[in-house]
């Protein structure tokens, strides 16, 4: 792909009165042409050299997040939490999802395709405008508050979720979470993306204004301030119960509370500590990239392609960050894990020619050696 039409595509743009949001280029491969610079060759070539650079740092995380979801998936089946957490499960599944679609997506941008016919349009609105990636992390930010409803019920209300919360509600709501973030992708990208001269336009051509609008307020107070909101009140009614549960059970600490009890408290507390950390890293590797694309709408700071690749590579950071939390403070997976490095063995000395295999040979031995004495 070449700027081939660039300046065409431009000047239609600004003889329609179009806005910088307009002219906003995001989640695309138009930001590799330039569309937005008017300076001279040499900085365009920067601006080039530095989206290559950048494209192969996305697919070198994309390849270690991967690698590294798949692990901890492994690890909870084999250590059976698949089944007790589906939802922590879900959570790192959609993880692998988008950081395998990531390393695709990049390898395709990479290639600079020249998009043209039918074809050339489905690439673009699914592959090139990032659609599949974006769809993955919306459904993991969905799934992050689902497994934070299911956290509080289970902890502030558990007599209620025992006797009324069901599997099939669970499944119910990983579920969703795909079919949400997949159709909430697709629609967006089908109806705002273009495919001019072979260039990929996503999120670039609306109806109105007011549409537009709707949407990017929609979108930064749903996705992130909305669940920022229930994370805080969620997570700071479970910790209000769960340090009211640790007095009562410190008041009866001379009764002997029984193991399991004491075992199930300590994995929920494990748990819930596992998931706090997940949201605050939410919170805060997502707050660039919302803030920046909200005030950008509204002209209040100035949308540029180094922008654009600081704030995405930060919110990148989430899904390919997720498993080491889950491999540093979720114990069952810390455990299994564990178990994987390779560890040095002490030598062993050798074993004498009369080898104890079993009792009856021992009891054997032993009056051998009685009769010689």
């Amino acid at each position: 792909m070449c700027v081939h039409g660039k300046q065409d595509i431009t000047q239609n743009m600004t003889e329609q009165g179009s806005t910088l949001e307009d002219q906003m280029v995001t989640l695309t491969s138009a930001v590799d042409v330039t569309a937005f610079t008017t300076g001279s060759d040499m900085t365009s070539s920067s601006s080039l050299r530095a989206g290559i650079y950048f494209k192969c740092a996305v697919i070198f995380i994309g390849v270690v997040g991967t690698a590294a979801n798949a692990l901890i998936l492994y690890a909870m089946v084999v250590s059976q939490q698949h089944k007790k957490h589906v939802l922590v499960f879900n959570q790192n599944a959609l993880d692998l999802y988008s950081c395998f679609v990531l390393v695709i997506t990049y390898i395709v941008k990479l290639c600079n395709i020249h998009l043209s016919g039918t074809l050339g349009y489905y690439l673009c609105v699914i592959v090139v405008s990032e659609c599949l990636i974006w769809a993955g992390m919306t459904a993991s930010v969905i799934n992050l508050a689902a497994v934070t409803v299911e956290r509080y019920l289970k902890v502030v209300h558990a007599v209620w979720s025992r006797k009324k919360l069901r599997k099939w509600m669970i499944y119910s709501a990983g579920a969703f979470s795909w079919f949400g973030g997949l159709a909430y992708g697709l629609a967006i990208d089908f109806t705002t993306t273009a495919v001019t001269d072979g260039v990929c336009y996503a999120m670039s051509v609306w109806e109105s204004r007011v549409g537009k609008v709707v949407h990017v307020i929609w979108n930064f107070a749903s996705f992130y301030v909305g669940n920022l909101l229930l994370f805080i009140f969620c997570y700071w009614r479970i910790l209000v119960v769960v340090r009211r549960q640790a007095r009562v059970m410190a008041g009866h600490a001379a009764d002997g509370p029984g193991t399991f009890q004491t075992q199930s408290n300590q994995i929920q507390s494990n748990i819930i500590k596992t998931m706090i950390i997940v949201c605050v890293f939410y919170a805060i590797t997502w707050m660039p990239m919302k803030f920046y694309f909200f005030l950008a709408h509204f002209n209040y700071v100035s949308y540029s392609q180094d922008g654009y690749y600081t704030v995405l590579f930060i919110a990148l950071l989430y899904i390919c960050a997720n498993p080491f939390i889950y491999a540093f403070q979720f114990d069952p997976v810390k455990s299994v894990l564990s178990g994987l490095i390779p560890r040095k063995k002490n030598a062993v000395e050798p074993v004498s020619s009369v080898q104890i295999a079993t009792p009856g040979v021992a009891a054997t031995a032993v009056r051998t050696a009685q009769a010689r004495n």
